[in-house]
């Protein structure tokens, strides 16, 4: 009967402090740690998230940039940092993507608690002119008889562009080549000119050369058409099955951050993401506000998790290549 009471008066007491908490927080300023350089995207979005929550709480939210070790920095320093709500982590798809590339840490998913998305965006896979497909079944049919010849171009080892090439080659049965560069803004010169036949690209960077001919889009790696780009079919829809791949930006806090604080951030950043102003600057760096639950979030994270894990073991692909 003693124990009964000890864990009855326990779950009470638990129950007191997650509802004094999301009374009483946030009582002092928030911190969110990017793990990127300042004037990146996820830095970005930290800060105009952290303004709207700001205006809406009264407490002054501050970015703090820690870049280096491929965001891992960033990551540990928020793993470590006390779980009151407090500290968090503005991140993107790498975050699941690092721990298949180097030791880490901490475990991208056990480590962390979902807090809320803020905005996803997908890429779209554009080839030279002079390759001659009018669509993704050509491409796919080309490829596979051309082995190895067809190549595509990434901003580095182990990017989402890189992933994605090597997605495309795991669900199509063919095997286009791998080209690596330090930096999306050369590859994407290169197809252009020539040099190199193919590269994911987001949409917003390759739009105007898609426009003035010197790219051709072949298909989007996201679930739905862009309306910039009605022309374009999604991957799945053009009939390469299962193929979806987006970028999700997003907020995570420590794992032990009580409930009733991830509630309430999550329900801040639900009303921050619907104002008109936020959803006008997102659509116009070609995102997609991105609204979920705590719960979807982390169920996100874990399905990503495993898909470009599947990606990596499958190609066998490692940071130094």
């Amino acid at each position: 009967m003693r124990n009964i009471r000890r864990i009855a008066a326990g779950i009470l007491l638990a129950v007191a402090v997650s509802a004094g908490a999301q009374q009483t927080y946030p009582s002092k300023p928030i911190r969110i740690i990017s793990p990127y350089p300042a004037g990146g995207t996820t830095d970005i979005l930290a800060r105009m998230v952290g303004a709207k929550l700001t205006e809406g709480w009264g407490q002054q939210v501050l970015v703090d940039n820690r870049p280096g070790g491929n965001t891992i920095i960033g990551s540990e320093a928020m793993v470590k940092s006390p779980p009151d709500g407090y500290t968090l982590l503005s991140i993107l798809t790498s975050h699941v993507i690092v721990p298949n590339l180097a030791p880490t840490p901490y475990d991208a998913a056990r480590d962390f608690a979902a807090v809320a998305t803020i905005a996803s965006t997908q890429l779209v896979l554009v080839v030279h002119p002079s390759v001659p497909v009018k669509n993704l079944q050509e491409l796919i049919a080309f490829a596979r008889a051309k082995p190895g010849q067809l190549n595509y171009g990434s901003g580095g080892s182990g990017t989402v562009t890189h992933l994605a090439g090597e997605y495309f080659n795991m669900l199509s049965g063919a095997k286009t080549q791998h080209i690596p560069y330090k930096g999306s803004s050369q590859a994407l010169t290169d197809v252009m000119g020539g040099q190199v036949h193919m590269y994911y690209s987001p949409p917003i960077v390759a739009m105007p050369h898609i426009k003035s001919g010197r790219l051709k889009a072949i298909a989007l790696t996201g679930d739905a058409r862009l309306s910039a780009l009605p022309q374009v079919p999604t991957a799945m829809e053009a009939g390469l099955k299962g193929f979806e791949l987006n970028i999700w930006y997003g907020l995570l806090a420590p794992a032990a951050t009580p409930r009733a604080v991830i509630d309430k951030l999550s329900g801040e950043m639900a009303k921050v993401l619907a104002m008109p102003d936020i959803r006008e600057k997102l659509l116009s760096q070609g995102m997609t506000p991105y609204t979920t639950t705590p719960d979807q979030f982390a169920a996100l994270i874990k399905a990503d998790l495993a898909k470009f894990t599947k990606i990596i073991k499958t190609a066998n692909i490692k940071l130094e290549q």
